[in-house]
């Protein structure tokens, strides 16, 4: 019987990126993904400031299993969220998360707040979903291109792949003018991770992110 492949190891966080989270809650976090079946693939990648795109963003579970690999990693991470859910009791759980109300109707204060925390500290990681909804999406918002610009961050593309039960990080991601969507057309090489995970966003592998509504997306 073939080996099951670890849940995570911890050189797939840079040392500089760590947190300081207690050995419960990393148990928590990792025993949390095991139970269930998942498993990070990939590291994030090593350097002082990273944007990391989690996509696809279909339903409430994406949030729930990476907040499990988050605190399994002990990685130091911000995300962005609706500033809606940040309400009176669950606001001090959020922000002890790393979370960062998101109001659409105010982008730059966003960005604002992102310069102040990349200024804050000697490495971070900012987690974004591209879609900016949980709704089917056929192109990603460009919010997240603007925000890495402005903060000086590396963009790295992340995937949750409910087909396999797997949270995969993959390459750096270079924007070239181009969208995403016409950047993945070329038929690259299958053995590129970046390939694979725009495979997983767009519904062109075996998984079907798309599908809003499938069972895939409704629990883990």
């Amino acid at each position: 019987m073939a080996k099951k492949p670890p849940t995570f190891e911890k050189h797939q966080v840079p040392e500089h990126l760590r947190a300081n989270r207690s050995a419960f809650t990393r148990w928590f976090g990792k025993t949390f993904l095991r139970v269930f079946g998942w498993r990070v693939e990939g590291s994030i990648t090593n350097t002082e400031r990273v944007l990391i795109t989690a996509a696809p963003h279909t339903s409430n579970w994406d949030a729930v299993l990476g907040i499990a690999a988050v605190l399994g990693l002990n990685v130091r991470l911000h995300f962005l969220a609706k500033h809606s859910i940040f309400v009176p009791g669950l606001k001090w759980f959020m922000r002890w998360l790393g979370g960062i109300p998101v109001n659409r109707k105010n982008p730059e204060g966003v960005i604002e707040h992102v310069n102040g925390l990349v200024d804050r500290y000697e490495g971070i990681v900012i987690v974004i979903a591209p879609e900016g909804t949980r709704k089917k999406a056929e192109k990603w918002k460009t919010g997240f291109l603007r925000i890495a610009e402005a903060s000086n961050c590396q963009i790295q593309m992340g995937a949750l792949d409910f087909e396999n039960k797997r949270i995969v990080l993959g390459d750096l991601y270079q924007p070239t003018g181009r969208s995403c969507r016409k950047r993945s057309r070329r038929s690259p090489s299958h053995s590129s991770p970046s390939c694979e995970i725009w495979a997983i966003c767009s519904g062109s592998s075996t998984t079907s992110p798309n599908s809003a509504n499938s069972s895939q997306a409704s629990h883990p």
